[in-house]
């Protein structure tokens, strides 16, 4: 099998999976600014409404149900989701240890399990490499 697409590892089913669970979505201030621009807030605003600090950075807030509080039926902020939202499932704990390949799979029926590791890996680190440089022109380039 090939494996140079994304779809070769994961296609998403659109079922909100991702958008629930423990620890909530992390973002850091460009994600906050562009949520902030996308509601018509202001950066105090949003951070004040939609974001809670966990240690020393903040994640969105979530719902009593753990789904985060942008989600409903689908990504509500979707032209300005988080790093984190973009990236999935393609993130950055894989490359510390590809069981969390696995274990995310038990949650998400997009994740293809039967895939060849060093594909997935190298794979994973173009998406952060991509995003990497997408984000780094985005705040070049407001």
């Amino acid at each position: 099998m090939r494996y140079d697409r994304a779809s070769d590892f994961f296609e998403c089913t659109q079922c909100g999976s991702c958008c629930k669970g423990y620890g909530g979505t992390r973002v850091d201030p460009k994600d906050i600014a562009a949520i902030a621009d996308f509601l018509n807030l202001t950066v105090q605003t949003a951070t004040a409404r939609y974001c809670v600090l966990s240690g020393n950075k903040f994640v969105l807030g979530q719902r009593a149900d753990g789904y985060c509080i942008f989600f409903d039926k689908n990504c509500t902020i979707h032209p300005v989701k988080p790093l984190m939202c973009r990236r999935w499932p393609f993130i950055p704990s894989l490359l510390v240890d590809i069981l969390n390949w696995q274990i995310m799979a038990v949650s998400c029926p997009g994740i293809h399990r039967d895939v060849d590791v060093e594909a997935l890996l190298m794979h994973t680190r173009t998406v952060i490499d991509d995003t990497d440089i997408d984000s780094s022109q985005q705040r070049d380039n407001p």
